[in-house]
């Protein structure tokens, strides 16, 4: 076999299926309008925090939906952090689902940092 200076790694699959949906389940209860989003990324585009620092919410939404929890909680991920987000709601103006993206990482906070 030729070596080719890389190799092929095991694949990164996320099963779903049985994952433990009990967060998520609480947030669409919370923030009904969470299942709305298509994952635009205008959120992140007008983000203030994502302007002055290095969070995104398209990222913190995706891992979320995921449940990726673990990746929420953690410090691996600066552009994660719920703390950066400064609340100021310009995300949820340019949602074009309208999503409420401030009640989601409001919510989010409750349910992973406490």
């Amino acid at each position: 076999m030729a070596n080719f200076g890389f190799k092929i790694s095991t694949p990164r699959s996320i099963d779903l299926d049985n994952a433990d949906r009990t967060l998520y389940e609480q947030m669409l209860e919370m923030v009904p309008s969470y299942r709305y989003c298509i994952g635009c990324g205008g959120c992140t585009a007008t983000c203030s925090a994502g302007q002055f620092t290095d969070f995104n919410i398209r990222k913190t939404h995706f891992l979320f939906s995921r449940r990726q929890y673990d990746k929420l909680t953690t410090d691996m991920l600066p552009e994660v952090d719920l703390n950066k987000c400064m609340l100021c709601g310009k995300c949820s103006l340019v949602c074009p689902r309208g999503v409420n993206t401030r009640g989601l990482i409001v919510e989010m906070r409750k349910l992973l940092l406490n």
